[in-house]
């Protein structure tokens, strides 16, 4: 059975989705908020997923999970450093949106902890910020191996990247056709 933890799993949406999609899979995931934590099992016990949130920081990713014990890590991080980007009233919300309660190297480091060698790390990130990524995931030891960018239509700008890496993986790089949230004439 293969076995993926996502970092900053909120409510579960994310890891739901994934098992929704693939047979044999299960799952776990941690975020900072009790809340959240609370919703994801609630969601998951009501969709009969094998799936296990754990409320914990990713920067003590340790003290939560075993090195190398997941074949895939995901994670959907803060987009903005802190101090930066649209403020947010509530402290949960501010949390999903600045690098206030963890730095993408922080995520980097915890994905090639909890990866086995040869795993992946999918990751969902702002274009803007591509460099840094790729930098944060090289130095954790994660070779970025795909590069998916997203854009609303054929005319705008990307709004967001899908990169996957491999723990300990070879050079090599591929870009993938965009992906087109709306289709032509809709």
């Amino acid at each position: 059975m293969k076995r993926f933890c996502d970092l900053g799993c909120g409510g579960g949406a994310q890891s739901f989705n994934i098992m929704g999609r693939a047979a044999a899979i299960s799952g776990s995931g941690i975020d900072i908020s009790e809340r959240a934590v609370r919703l994801a099992e609630k969601n998951a016990a009501l969709n009969g997923f094998d799936y296990k949130a754990v409320c914990g920081d990713i920067r003590n990713i340790r003290d939560c999970f075993s090195a190398g014990s997941f074949d895939l890590v995901v994670s959907n991080p803060p987009y903005f450093p802190e101090g930066s980007g649209k403020k947010a009233s509530e402290p949960q919300i501010a949390a999903a949106r600045q690098e206030s309660a963890c730095s993408l190297k922080d995520i980097c480091a915890a994905a090639a902890f909890l990866c086995r060698w040869g795993g992946r790390f999918a990751i969902v990130y702002r274009p803007e910020r591509l460099s840094e990524l790729f930098c944060a995931m090289s130095a954790a030891g994660i070779e970025p191996k795909r590069l998916r960018l997203v854009l609303k239509d054929h005319d705008s700008a990307p709004t967001v990247c899908l990169a996957e890496g491999r723990r300990g993986g070879a050079p090599g790089l591929s870009v993938e056709p965009p992906l087109y949230i709306r289709q032509e004439g809709r």
